[in-house]
């Protein structure tokens, strides 16, 4: 048995436009005849021939990851996103938009008492994304010309491992795959709808451009990752730090996330569920993307995004 850790990417080769999926081994990169949904779905099997050949990667078999391109890590055919998960952040949100004349403290404390009160007794808040957002780590993202308003929210995602269905929170994280990071960008003054305000927030016109969804690079296995409640979560924008926050202070973690999500829909093998952004967006420092705008997203463990920003031509 191997002890090589490793994590698996979806790579092309100069020249070639079929998309493959690699394992990935320090700055290696071995070629595997398989799918990135097929491989995730048939994990009880392949799983241990990954770790032997993972002992085997040397220069002769494998090619230098600087040699490809590397493109989003999953191809998944559900996305859940999450709205309001980091305590501290949706503490900065609630005295960012408090009324006139309420003091800023007492609004403090009286969020973070409905926060404690909301993790015990409530349930997350999700929408749905569409896959097609979904870029890579290194893509440019194009700035849609509609709005000056658009922000970013780094992410930790679970990939679902096998279909999960009405699962408990004790059992959940056996069915994730793995983690992998997306910047989950929102077009601010779309989320709410001025004009039929009693329907609320419109995910659709807020999240779903192309390339809102920049994913990877690595796609690391669970066995590999660690605790998911104890990553740090970092962007920062033109080298200034913006997010910099763990994840412990989510206030629902992953296994209570997947358990929820699985409870209306089956979870297939490749699906994402994003588990919310912490303190730290745009929004809240008074500064939106703009064209020419760096952005470096990290997360403990799965690698570095770097997404160059432009304003649509």
């Amino acid at each position: 048995m191997s002890n090589a850790t490793y994590s698996l990417i979806r790579f092309q080769e100069p020249g070639d436009t079929k998309a493959k999926v690699g394992l990935l081994v320090g700055d290696r990169v071995l070629p595997l005849d398989s799918d990135i949904n097929s491989l995730i779905q048939h994990w009880a099997t392949t799983e241990s021939e990954l770790d032997q050949l993972a002992a085997t990667v040397g220069e002769e078999t494998s090619l230098a990851l600087s040699g490809v391109e590397v493109l989003a890590p999953v191809e998944p055919a559900q996305v859940l996103q999450t709205g309001a998960n980091y305590r501290k952040h949706v503490i900065d949100l609630a005295v960012a938009h408090r009324e006139a004349g309420q003091d800023a403290e007492e609004v403090r404390a009286k969020t973070a008492a409905m926060m404690d009160q909301r993790a015990g007794q409530g349930t997350p808040y999700f929408f749905i994304g569409l896959p097609t957002a979904i870029a890579s780590a290194t893509d440019d993202l194009t700035l849609p010309g509609y709005s000056k308003s658009h922000d970013w929210e780094l992410e930790l995602a679970a990939v679902i491992g096998k279909e999960a269905f009405r699962v408990t929170p004790e059992e959940a994280l056996d069915y994730v795959f793995g983690y992998t990071m997306v910047n989950d960008i929102t077009t601010r003054e779309y989320v709410f709808r001025k004009d039929m305000p009693a329907i609320g927030s419109d995910w659709y016109r807020a999240k779903n451009a192309p390339g809102f969804l920049p994913t990877g690079p690595l796609l690391v296995p669970a066995k590999f990752f660690g605790d998911p409640q104890d990553v740090q979560v970092t962007l920062k924008l033109n080298g200034k730090a913006m997010q910099d926050e763990s994840t412990q202070d989510m206030i629902f973690g992953v296994a209570k996330l997947v358990s929820e999500a699985s409870q209306i829909m089956p979870l297939r093998p490749g699906d994402l569920v994003l588990t919310g952004s912490p303190a730290g967006n745009g929004q809240h420092w008074g500064r939106l993307l703009q064209d020419g705008d760096v952005m470096e997203g990290t997360i403990t463990g799965l690698g570095t995004q770097l997404i160059h920003c432009k304003d649509e031509e």
